[in-house]
């Protein structure tokens, strides 16, 4: 195969989800020295992004969502560590968790896979994350954006309670808060003080990255 056939391979099979196609053209574009930068940024990430485009056109819905990530989190396990060595830039750094009290992860795992494949570097904390775990978590990556997902009605005041807790720590300047989950909506991210809520995780992709955009700009400004 040629590096083009590779390129093109890669695009329409994470388009309709076929890991183990992904995941075999990953390894045969490696092996035929390819940069792993190409295959994410000229193959996988252009892919996504027709995911989450036909998404919103209504052509996709959320089980097509799931396998062309799960697809692209394949190929993105044996292509991170090559990334990390060749110092490839992210376009920001993304801290995410199901909130304490809920246990519900997958729009949590579909919205990291379509930020990784945007391009960010996402630290997953996974599950009933309490408050002070969310600190150490900033303390210690400090991100640019920080996620809080809630599937259960009974856990969405946990919102505040987080950004209670991110006033408290002297933090809540230094980072974007985003908020999101079936039962949440634009009106109470407003009410709880985020910075930013998605419907969905291709919207979440858009509006992560327009809230760094401006706070990039005001920060340069």
């Amino acid at each position: 195969m040629t590096p083009d056939e590779i390129l093109q391979g890669l695009y329409d099979q994470t388009l309709v989800g076929n890991a183990p196609a992904v995941l075999d053209l990953t390894h045969t574009g490696l092996d035929l020295g390819m940069e792993p930068q190409s295959l994410l940024f000229d193959a996988l990430i252009p892919s996504l992004e027709e995911v989450g485009a036909r998404f919103e056109r209504g052509d996709f819905f959320v089980p097509e969502m799931l396998i062309a990530g799960r697809a692209m989190a394949g190929a993105m396990e044996v292509l991170r560590p090559l990334l990390a060595e060749t110092g490839v830039q992210t376009i920001g750094t993304f801290v995410m968790g199901t909130v304490k009290g809920d246990v519900h992860d997958i729009g949590k795992n579909l919205v990291n896979i379509m930020l990784e494949g945007a391009g960010f570097n996402v630290i997953d904390l996974g599950v009933q994350v309490a408050p002070e775990k969310f600190i150490e978590a900033i303390n210690e990556h400090q991100p640019d954006i920080v996620g809080f997902s809630a599937f259960l009605t009974t856990t969405m005041p946990m919102f505040k309670a987080n950004i209670n807790a991110l006033q408290k720590a002297g933090l809540r300047d230094s980072v974007i808060v985003m908020v999101g989950g079936a039962p949440v909506t634009q009106e109470y991210a407003d009410a709880v003080g985020a910075d930013g809520y998605a419907s969905d995780a291709s919207a979440c992709v858009k509006r992560a990255k327009d809230l760094l955009t401006k706070r990039r700009s005001l920060v340069s400004a």
